[in-house]
């Protein structure tokens, strides 16, 4: 192993986007791709390196600059030094690979090859003041940033003095063969003229050698930039702020369900949409009888529910299915932006991150949206509860169901798609959700753990109670 895969193995385990917390990384070098520099004594390179030690192995693209002498104040961002003496830097947190990495995406250099090939595309109509001769888009003069928080991905954040326009970029860590939807959704939305989703400014695509396809060769994104819009909340910062001080949510629901039918509406038209077939409904209910599975090994809790669940998913396969089409796949309030002036803003639509690639870019129900939603506000009432205990169970459960009856509402309005017609299914899908977080919080969040499980008792106890239907505002 060459220094720089030993600097990094040790390092990768360290890093909140690498998968595989539990075990040493076992790091194969596919390809590299460069940028050009515009400081001396600095190099730009971005790694593409193949875990095997993962089952199956996993691809992650690691950028890194590597500098002569120290970055002033990046110790915390140093992975080591190599064989050459250089000083190897993780990459967005390094102002030299910001700014190559800006100016490849806006189309002023190009990417200098070793066994990946990178390409940039700049955005289209839906940002004009992107373009790279546009003098507000000015990467010399912004500074740039890496959000922190996030998992899966790595994202730096670029604003400049004055109006110019600002700029987030994402750095997709695992690397898959195919359409990133992240790229290809939000595009679509934002050429379409969709409010509700940020401007596209451009992004990157590689090809790079995977001997396990025919072709020899495997592509796919590996950036993408679009509007950055600073200064302000999510959904769920937003609702969290109303459950605490008793403040109704209902009109912020609404307006919610309003968004994402329009943005489902849009998505229906810009992509194919098709019939759900038998093969649709075995795919999706085999995959709630595999998480169920899951949550009864690792969930004792679950046990006692799980002939009512299956009863809950059983009956889901015995009534009409509605159409097919593109959604967003990881839906909830952390996905969502209030934007004064211009309302609900979506964001990530890359799909639900454990799901392979090939499966998050086909037709979905877009049950599995709003179900993802409706879950999200259980988590706000529950997540409120644990900080201010002082706040009366009743209370809290009574800004869930308002909220929960306003966001359907909302969206049947908008839509025309009577969600009523569709309970059973959508019970199914919110049961499923549930399962699934159970599962996740007992492994990494135990004290969130009764957050789930309360919204499985919820939900079984309605279909008990029919008379009780929250989905809607009918009975």
């Amino acid at each position: 192993m060459d220094s720089t895969l030993a600097c990094l193995t040790d390092w990768m385990t360290r890093q909140r986007w690498y998968g595989g917390k539990a075990r040493i990384p076992e790091l194969r070098r596919l390809g590299a791709w460069d940028l050009p520099s515009d400081t001396e004594g600095v190099r730009v390179r971005t790694l593409l390196l193949m875990d095997d030690a993962s089952r199956p192995p996993t691809l992650y693209q690691v950028p890194i600059t590597l500098r002569q002498t120290l970055l002033p104040g990046g110790g915390r961002h140093l992975i080591g030094r190599i064989e050459s003496g250089e000083y190897a830097y993780d990459g967005p947190h390094d102002p030299v690979y910001a700014r190559a990495l800006l100016r490849m995406i806006v189309g002023e250099q190009t990417a200098v090859p070793d066994a990946v090939e990178a390409v940039d595309a700049v955005g289209h109509s839906s940002v004009p003041a992107a373009r790279a001769d546009n003098p507000r888009l000015d990467d010399a003069a912004m500074t740039s940033t890496v959000l922190s928080g996030e998992q899966s991905n790595t994202s730096i954040i670029y604003e400049g003095p004055g109006d110019r326009t600002s700029v987030i970029c994402k750095v997709f860590r695992q690397l898959h063969h195919g359409a990133n939807p992240d790229v290809t959704l939000q595009t679509a939305l934002a050429d379409s003229g969709s409010p509700h989703v940020p401007r596209s400014i451009g992004h990157v695509t590689g090809e790079w050698d995977d001997t396990g396809r025919s072709s020899g060769r495997a592509s796919g994104h590996l950036a993408f930039a679009q509007e950055f819009l600073p200064g302000v909340q999510d959904a769920w910062r937003v609702a969290l702020d109303a459950a605490a001080s008793g403040e109704e949510f209902s009109g912020q629901a609404h307006d919610l369900g309003v968004a994402t039918a329009v943005v489902h509406s849009s998505l229906s038209h810009l992509f194919p949409t098709r019939p759900a077939s038998p093969g649709d409904m075995v795919a999706i209910t085999m995959s709630w009888y595999q998480r169920l599975a899951v949550a009864l090994a690792e969930v004792p809790e679950i046990a006692e529910h799980s002939a009512e669940i299956e009863a809950v998913f059983d009956a889901a396969q015995e009534v009409p299915w509605p159409s097919m089409q593109r959604i967003h796949g990881d839906f909830h309030l952390g996905q969502v932006l209030s934007v004064p002036d211009r309302g609900w803003v979506l964001l990530d639509f890359e799909g639900e991150p454990m799901r392979p690639m090939n499966e998050r870019v086909q037709p979905d129900l877009v049950l599995r949206d709003i179900a993802g939603m409706l879950r999200s506000f259980d988590y706000v009432a529950g997540s409120t509860k644990a900080d201010h205990p002082e706040r009366r169970v009743s209370a809290l459960k009574a800004w869930a169901h308002n909220a929960r009856r306003a966001f359907v509402d909302g969206y049947i309005e908008a839509s025309g798609n009577d969600l009523r017609e569709h309970r059973q299914l959508l019970d199914a899908f919110e049961l499923d959700k549930a399962v699934y977080e159970a599962v996740y919080e007992t492994r990494n969040r135990p004290t969130w753990a009764p957050i789930p499980l309360l919204g499985i008792e919820r939900l079984l106890s309605r279909g008990r109670m029919p008379e009780r239907v929250e989905v809607g505002g009918r009975a």
